[in-house]
């Protein structure tokens, strides 16, 4: 048997990935199956656009629960060491400024499976988060972009 990959998220983002799970169990599979009985009310299936759409849905809401499931079940909650606060690690709010005259740029250090740049939260497996981890606040530190390598000094760990 193969051995599972692990997924490392916090606590917040075990718990959406559970509410997520909740809805896609209890109502939209209901909704699905719905559409799929109306559709099939309409005739001939092999000419039914309604019927392939609402199957083609329930493909995607399937495999989607079994991948929250797997997520879950193989969730690493991530936990704030107290013990080195200056440093960067998983779960921590890192701020760097792009030198030598950038802006400050504050991001969450999160698992893959909670990612989200849009709200600040970059992949532990991103170039920026690669390069980020282990160090310390004040370092200067060389970040792999893909217009080519970029120095940053973190300003503070949080």
């Amino acid at each position: 048997m193969t051995e599972e990959k692990s997924y490392y998220m916090t606590e917040e983002g075990k718990e959406k990935l559970e509410q997520e799970l909740h809805v896609l169990k209890t109502e939209k599979r209901k909704e699905v199956v719905e559409r799929i009985k109306i559709a099939r009310d309409f005739g001939d299936l092999s000419e039914n656009s309604e019927y392939d759409s609402a199957k083609e849905e329930q493909a995607f809401v399937e495999t989607r629960i079994a991948q929250l499931e797997k997520m879950i079940r193989n969730a690493v909650i991530i936990e704030n060491d107290e013990n080195n606060v200056d440093v960067v690690s998983l779960g921590k709010k890192v701020t760097f400024i792009e030198l030598p005259d950038g802006e400050e740029e504050t991001y969450t250090i999160v698992g893959s499976a909670e990612a989200d740049p849009f709200e600040g939260k970059i992949s532990n497996d991103s170039p920026m988060a690669k390069s980020l981890l282990g160090q310390q606040k004040g370092t200067e530190v060389m970040v792999p972009t893909p217009g080519g390598e970029i120095k940053v000094k973190i300003v503070d760990v949080h």
